[in-house]
C-alpha cells in the first residue's frame, strides 16, 4: 500500500480559491435574478390575443353605461362628456390585457335603438363601429330600453322611504308592469340588436354580458341607508333583474351570440355590501359620482368574465 503525502496549501492559495469560488457564487446569484426578473416580467406582459390575420383582434365595444364605466374616473377624453365612459370600464381592461385594438363606443344612457340611431346630437350610432373584419364585440345593453333600471330604482326607493321599509310597497304598485315591458319590447329590440352585429360582422365572437347583481337575494336590514328599498321589493327587484338577465341570454341563444353569465361571479358582491366587497355602488354613501352602477372593482371583474367566457386570453 502506497501512502501519498498530502500536498500542503499555501495561505495565498486558499485566499485565492476562495476569492474564486465568492465570485462565481456571486455571478450565479446575479444570473439567477436575472433569469427571475425576466420570468417576472414575461408573466406580468399581457397575453396578445390575435385574430385570423394573425394581427391584433380588432375589438369593439358597444353598450350602455355599464359598458362605459360611467361613474368611475378617470373618464375618457375622447367621449362625449354626455356618455361618462370611463378608461377604467371593462372594455379597456380587455384590450389591456389581450393586447386588442380597441374602438369603444360605449355610452351611458345607452338603449338598444341607440345602436341604429343617434343616441345624442354628433354621436355616430354605435353599430357604425362595427366592420366587417372585427373580431370580438361586447356590450351589456338592454337595462335602459322601458326605462327599466331607473324607473323600478326611482318607484321602489321612493317606496321604499314613503313605508319606512316596511313591506312590498313597489310590488304592490307596480306588480308585472317592469318584466311585462320586457318580455313585450326589450326582448325583441335585443334579439334584433344582436342579428344586426352579426351581420356586420359574421366572424365576430359576440359576447352580451348580463347585468351583475345590484340587490341581494334577502333583504339586510343594515342596507336600508344605503338603498331605501323595502323588506318585500329587495327580493322584488332581484327577480326583476333576474328576468332581465333571462331575456339577455335567450336574445343570445337565439342569435348565436354568446352570453357572459354574471349571476355566480357577483352574488355577494351587490350594492349592499361594504366598500372593498361590493361591485355595485348604492344609491347613498357610495364611492362613484353615478349611483347603481359597477365601481372599478366590478369593471374589473366584469373584464375577467368577459375574457375567460369568450376565451381571448
Amino acid at each position: 500500500m502506497v501512502i501519498r503525502a498530502r500536498a500542503r496549501t499555501s495561505p495565498q492559495a486558499f485566499t485565492r480559491t476562495r476569492s474564486r469560488a465568492r465570485t462565481l457564487s456571486l455571478r450565479v446569484a446575479a444570473a439567477l435574478a436575472a433569469v427571475g426578473t425576466a420570468t417576472l416580467g414575461l408573466a406580468a406582459a399581457p397575453a396578445q390575443a390575435t385574430g385570423s390575420s394573425g394581427e391584433p383582434l380588432d375589438y369593439v365595444a358597444l353598450g350602455d353605461s355599464y359598458s362605459a364605466g360611467s361613474g368611475v374616473l378617470p373618464l375618457d377624453v375622447t367621449a362625449p362628456l354626455l356618455c361618462a365612459r370611463s378608461t377604467a370600464n371593462y372594455p379597456h381592461i380587455v384590450a389591456n390585457r389581450t393586447g386588442a385594438k380597441l374602438t369603444d363606443v360605449t355610452c351611458g344612457g345607452a338603449q338598444t335603438k341607440d345602436f341604429a340611431g343617434s343616441q345624442y346630437p354628433g354621436v355616430a350610432p354605435q353599430l357604425d363601429a362595427v366592420k366587417a373584419d372585427t373580431d370580438v364585440v361586447t356590450l351589456t345593453i338592454g337595462g335602459n330600453d322601458n326605462n327599466t333600471f331607473i324607473g323600478a330604482i326611482l318607484a321602489c326607493g321612493s317606496a321604499g322611504v314613503l313605508s319606512g321599509g316596511k313591506g312590498s310597497p313597489c310590488k304592490d304598485a307596480n306588480g308585472d308592469k317592469f318584466t311585462e315591458e320586457i318580455d313585450a319590447n326589450t326582448y325583441p329590440a335585443l334579439k334584433k340588436a344582436l342579428r344586426d352585429i352579426k351581420a356586420k360582422a359574421p366572424n365576430a365572437r359576440i359576447g352580451i354580458l348580463g347585468y351583475p347583481w345590484i340587490v341581494p337575494a334577502k333583504a339586510d336590514p343594515t342596507c336600508f341607508a344605503k338603498m331605501p328599498i323595502a323588506t318585500g321589493d329587495v327580493p322584488y327587484l332581484r327577480d326583476l333583474q333576474a328576468h332581465l338577465n333571462g331575456a339577455v341570454q335567450r336574445a343570445a341563444s337565439e342569435t348565436g351570440a354568446t352570453y357572459v353569465d354574471l349571476s355566480a361571479a357577483s352574488e355577494g358582491h351587490d350594492a349592499c355590501k361594504p366598500k372593498g366587497t361590493r361591485w355595485i355602488e348604492p344609491v347613498l354613501f357610495g364611492t362613484n359620482f353615478v349611483p347603481v352602477h359597477p365601481n372599478a372593482h366590478g369593471e374589473a371583474r366584469m373584464a375577467d368574465q368577459a375574457i375567460g367566457v369568450l376565451k381571448l386570453g
